[in-house]
């Protein structure tokens, strides 16, 4: 069962060209669903396969996932994830049905992204200038990049020395389906990813072949997780409590522009939205005369 895992995550990264963390997302989902399936036919002394997985075994892990207390939306998630590996295993001619059919996903309501106002962003932004280590210099470029690019978390880890065009003024990076798109950003964060490079990373490199933009006290490259640690400090340090996370600086560059007249399209193209709708849900939290 777990080699039909593989092999699914193997066509979604080769073939799908979905990015390691999605991938790490299904990996962690279907890998819960293999466990539940094999305790079940533990318990009524059968051998374990995705053939002999029937619809009502499915009912039975939602029924689980309820009573663990999952929110609507990592079950919905998880839904999703099965039912995309059971119409690859049918595919495959592996199983006949999938046991996925007619089974519903949770009924979510879409949460409205939770953004910060302006004066937080600044203050939030000014807490890595309190301290004076090398780690707070590369802090103050993270947040000044983040904001003024509006990239996702994933996209920031992942920039490489060189990715950031300090005369330009503009970062290149990769989303999702690893499509490029280059993003302008604002003089002062440019300024931070300079003095970063020249005055605090030559001191955290300890392989030089080493190319990532941004590294942890070890010399490699930071990590979502590091970063998110990173980023939870600096918010209590500006008492802005834990609802800053590591999409609020996204969601905030996103509200802040369309805010200050920027068109939604152009801000589709900075986010990298493959679709319109999904950057539309920023227009609820600016004023009626942005929405109109």
């Amino acid at each position: 069962m777990k080699q039909d895992i593989e092999n699914f995550l193997k066509y979604l990264t080769v073939e799908k060209g979905f990015s390691e963390n999605t991938v790490a997302a299904y990996r962690n989902d279907l890998s819960q669903l293999a466990s539940f399936s094999e305790d079940e036919a533990a318990r009524r002394g059968t051998v374990p396969s995705w053939a002999s997985f029937s619809r009502q075994g499915m009912l039975s892990y939602l029924l689980n996932l309820k009573e663990r207390h999952y929110a609507a939306t990592t079950v919905a998630r998880k839904v999703a994830a099965a039912k995309s590996f059971f119409a690859f295993m049918v595919a495959e001619g592996k199983i006949k049905d999938s046991p996925t059919q007619g089974v519903p996903s949770p009924r979510i309501g879409k949460s409205l992204p939770k953004p910060i106002s302006i004066s937080q962003a600044r203050l939030l932004l000014e807490q890595p200038s309190k301290l004076s280590t090398l780690e707070a210099k590369r802090d103050k470029a993270m947040l000044e990049l983040l904001y003024a690019s509006g990239m996702r978390v994933s996209e920031l880890v992942s920039l490489n020395l060189g990715d950031v065009d300090m005369v330009g003024g503009f970062v290149r990076c990769f989303g999702k389906g690893h499509k490029e798109r280059l993003i302008p950003i604002y003089e002062q964060a440019a300024l931070a990813v300079k003095e970063y490079v020249e005055q605090a990373r030559p001191h955290l490199v300890r392989n030089q072949d080493e190319r990532a933009l941004f590294l942890n006290r070890r010399g490699d490259r930071l990590t979502r997780q590091g970063f998110w640690q990173i980023l939870k400090g600096y918010a209590k340090s500006a008492n802005l409590g834990a609802s800053v996370t590591p999409h609020t600086l996204r969601h905030s560059f996103a509200t802040h522009m369309l805010s200050g007249g920027a068109d939604l399209r152009s801000v589709q193209e900075l986010l990298g939205h493959a679709n319109i709708s999904t950057t539309q849900v920023y227009t609820h939290l600016t004023t009626d005369h942005i929405r109109r």
